[in-house]
């Protein structure tokens, strides 16, 4: 009997399914977009009931269009956004819709959590320090203080994939790579929630869930909806695991010195260690593959600057009104050629509703540096892929600092990673040949994999990974042709921030 594996990834704005085969080989994928809580310029939610119907529709898309029989389904796993903190309820109803990493109203929150750890403690611990949304446990603390009738009746607090889990099998878990993120759980060694810092922060460590590897089976499914739909009751579900740790696994980064770019809404540098040896100018977090850690540079708002860019710039002119979303980007880039390489004198910083890694900074927002009358709209389009580029150099730099390595090279996945127009940008901004593998959506295939290690198709994560076939679309060869004017734009870039970064909390007295 055939066997197929069910990998569900909730990203920022929608979700999608993979069901792979035994071999990996991928048999049907599927997409469906979902809303946003969005009540005013702080507050990110994810919305629970819409992100279901999304999951719902995936399914039938699969199984009616695509004529793929859910009986060899064996496996379910849970790829996700992270963080995306919900609360539940005693009979597992959801209190708190899942807050998302571009949320920022526990700034405060924050605060208090370093103070009360110490920041140099919380790192020993966690490998991270404490930022608003970023990292769930201010979220946890924000709910405790302003909710508090919310907090005494939840039962679990969880991340995104708890939500999936519990939804389909009444069971509540959260894997290593998601608990990474709470600033609550023992990172560096321990691989369980501290006591000593529920005590420190004020969360009770009964709220937390049950912490387990990314491989580990969950319970059965029992939820009707999907019973209903041709999902066997009792199929198994495996909780799986932060969907660039999901992604990067499918891209074969399994082993001491990996390395992958994966480019989308964010843009994340991921780099594999066996060693818990940490910088805080990284996210840090335990990779799905037990016992390696990874460090992730995370450049949250990249890829959505640039739609932002075209939604905005774009869209009202006739030649970009009837085009789809690849298209007009096709056409974005091909402006952006027409801008010579230092966009006009034009930097930017791609910090437009903070960033995480490398500054932590809730309050920072974008910059365009250099604007002159003479600044064309192409300017600013090739800036906005420039200072990705910048951001990126900057990271895989502190990256060979931490490590000792030098790379000459690194994988690239993700929907964004096939713009050959900013793959050439990073990779002449970097030093790096930039290898681009010819699978836009890996997540939902890296959770796949996990749920067949879960459920025993395979033996274990390496030989997961390597079932799966990584066609290469294109390399992308870096020259220093351009690297005067890039590296005078980069000390633009790498100064500016330090010198304004106090003048966006004066900023956030007017808005946000």
């Amino acid at each position: 009997m055939k066997k197929y594996l069910l990998g569900v990834d909730v990203g920022t704005s929608s979700l999608k399914v993979a069901i792979i085969d035994e071999n990996a080989e991928l048999i049907g994928t599927a997409s469906s977009y979902y809303k946003l809580i969005t009540p005013n310029q702080i507050c990110v939610q994810i919305d629970t009931k819409d992100m279901w119907r999304a999951y719902l529709d995936c399914l039938k898309n699969l199984f009616e269009n695509q004529y793929i029989n859910p009986k060899f389904i064996c496996g379910i796993s849970i790829s996700s956004l992270c963080p995306g903190l919900t609360a539940f309820g005693e009979n597992g109803e959801v209190l708190v819709d899942p807050i998302i990493y571009s949320d920022r109203r526990s700034v405060d929150e924050a605060e208090f959590i370093k103070e009360a750890v110490g920041v140099e403690k919380l790192f020993e611990i966690t490998g991270n320090t404490a930022m608003a949304g970023a990292i769930s446990g201010t979220s946890m603390l924000w709910i405790k203080r302003n909710l508090p009738d919310v907090y005494k009746k939840t039962k679990y607090f969880g991340h995104v994939n708890t939500l999936m889990a519990q939804k389909m099998t009444g069971e509540y878990a959260i894997d290593y790579s998601n608990a990474s993120y709470t600033a609550l759980f023992e990172t560096t060694g321990g691989f369980k929630w501290s006591k000593f810092l529920c005590e420190k922060i004020g969360i009770d460590i009964n709220k937390l869930p049950r912490v387990c590897p990314s491989t580990t089976i969950v319970g059965t499914l029992i939820n009707k909806e999907l019973i209903a739909l041709g999902l066997k009751e009792g199929t198994k579900v495996v909780i799986g695991g932060g969907d660039t740790a999901c992604a990067t696994l499918a891209a074969g980064v399994v082993k001491n010195g990996d390395v992958c770019e994966s480019a989308g809404t964010t843009n994340v540098l991921t780099i594999c260690v066996n060693e818990p040896k940490f910088s805080n100018s990284f996210i840090n977090r335990c990779h799905v593959v037990e016992g390696t850690w990874i460090y992730q540079g995370a450049l949250s708002h990249t890829g959505s600057s640039y739609q932002w860019f075209r939604d905005n710039f774009y869209n009202d002119t006739i030649e970009y009104e009837n085009l789809d979303e690849n298209q007009a980007f096709e056409l974005m880039n091909r402006d952006a050629e027409g801008s010579k390489p230092g966009a006009g004198g034009v930097v930017f910083l791609p910090y437009m509703l903070g960033e995480r890694s490398p500054i932590w900074d809730p309050y920072a927002r974008g910059v365009f540096f250099g604007i002159s009358l003479r600044t064309s709209k192409k300017d600013v389009n090739r800036a906005i892929m420039e200072g990705c580029g910048y951001g990126l150099r900057q990271l895989s730099e502190m990256a060979e600092d931490l490590t000792g390595d030098k790379y000459t090279s690194f994988k690239s996945i993700g929907g964004g990673a096939k713009s050959l127009t900013w793959a050439k940008i990073k990779a002449d901004i970097t030093g790096k040949d930039i290898e681009i593998l010819d699978m836009n959506d890996m997540a939902p295939i890296g959770t796949a994999l996990l749920a067949g290690v879960g459920v025993n198709v395979f033996k274990d994560v390496y030989e997961a990974a390597d079932k799966v076939e990584k066609k290469i679309y294109k390399v992308v060869k870096s020259d220093d042709s351009n690297k005067e004017v890039y590296d005078i734009c980069y000390e633009i870039y790498t100064s500016l921030y330090p010198r304004i970064k106090d003048m966006y909390k004066l900023r956030s007295k007017i808005i946000d």
